[in-house]
Formats: C-alpha cells, structure tokens, sequence
C-alpha cells in the first residue's frame, strides 16, 4: 500500500488495509472503488463510483465548506 501512495500522489488522506472486511461491512460498502464521507456530526455518505482527481477535490471542497 505504501508503494501505490507514493506512486500515485495520493498521501493527503488515510488509507488502511480492510483485511478481514470489518469496515467494509460497517459502512455497507459492496464493491471497490469506494469512498466513505465522515462529516463532522458523524454522519457518512457512501459513494460506490470512481471520482477520479476532479471529483474527488470537487467532492472534499464542499465538505470543508459545509
């Protein structure tokens, strides 16, 4: 995992290694790629799509914003 970070310049964020599917299953997501928003107030929207580097800044932009 650290290899793809830092060949792919995604290292502004968290990553982790789900191997036995215990967050998966918490956060109901089914299929890879996968995104879950934590807001502030604890809640969580689970986006199961590609965002791509657009998407993803558009995406994290409006959370800082809210």
């Amino acid at each position: 995992m650290e290899d793809f970070v830092a060949e792919f310049g995604v290292g502004g964020f968290d990553h982790l290694a789900d191997e036995d599917s215990e967050l998966w299953t918490e956060f109901g997501v089914t299929s890879q790629p996968a995104f879950v928003f934590i807001n502030d107030d604890g809640s969580s929207e689970i986006l199961i799509s590609a965002l791509g580097l657009d998407g993803l800044t558009e995406r994290v932009k409006a959370l800082a914003a809210a």
